[in-house]
């Protein structure tokens, strides 16, 4: 009995001295674990420095992938794509009338087309509302905010083949390649200082 209570004494002295060593060396390496639990931020392009103001939460990755060949429709039911826009800066914004932000910020989006009319810049809301009501109330509600042209994808699939992963309202900023430079979701100013920088950047870049 004394033989088995010193043996079990001894293993529940070796446990505690294993927990000690193991939480001592678990101390000393703790800036590598947390490293390595923590995943690093994704790397950001020249862009960033236009993520201020309004743009805050504007997303500039440093892979700048091409636009999605996806078909949507033009106002007299045409097909359309991004590759038709190829040569010039395109603001793509995705907008729906059941998203109050979507219409909030649609005044912006009409005075950013209006300040670089003649200029290659264009702005492109595509609208996603799936019925048919809802695209003719689509229709005259941009039909106010000229000069804004009127697109649409009633599939509700546009949203999720670009960067912003179906949230609304999302915009998505393409350079004269068709690449995928900038994105944000959620409402913004597209008026702002910061907007027109954006796109001034954009603009005087190579075309090749």
């Amino acid at each position: 009995m004394k033989g088995s209570k010193a043996a079990g004494i001894a293993i529940a002295g070796a446990l505690v001295i294993g927990m000690i060593v193991g939480a001592g060396l678990l101390y000393a390496n703790r800036d590598a674990f947390f490293k390595a639990a923590t995943p690093e931020p994704a790397a950001k392009s020249a862009l960033a420095r236009f993520a201020t103001g309004s743009l805050t939460r504007l997303e500039t990755p440093e892979a700048i992938p091409m636009a999605p060949a996806y078909v949507f429709k033009a106002r007299d039911g045409a097909d359309a794509t991004f590759a038709q826009f190829r040569g010039k800066v395109v603001v793509v914004n995705l907008w729906a009338m059941w998203c109050a932000p979507c219409r909030t910020e649609m005044p912006t989006l009409a005075r950013l087309a209006e300040a670089y009319a003649g200029r290659d810049l264009v702005v492109l809301p595509i609208n996603v509302d799936a019925t048919a009501d809802g695209l003719a109330d689509a229709r005259s509600f941009i039909d106010v905010h000229e000069p804004l042209p009127l697109y649409s994808d009633m599939k509700f699939q546009l949203p999720f083949e670009l960067p912003g992963e179906g949230k609304m309202p999302q915009t998505v900023i393409l350079d004269r390649q068709g690449r995928i430079r900038a994105h944000f979701s959620g409402e913004a100013d597209w008026a702002s200082p910061e907007a027109r920088a954006l796109m001034d950047a954009l603009l005087t870049e190579p075309t090749t």
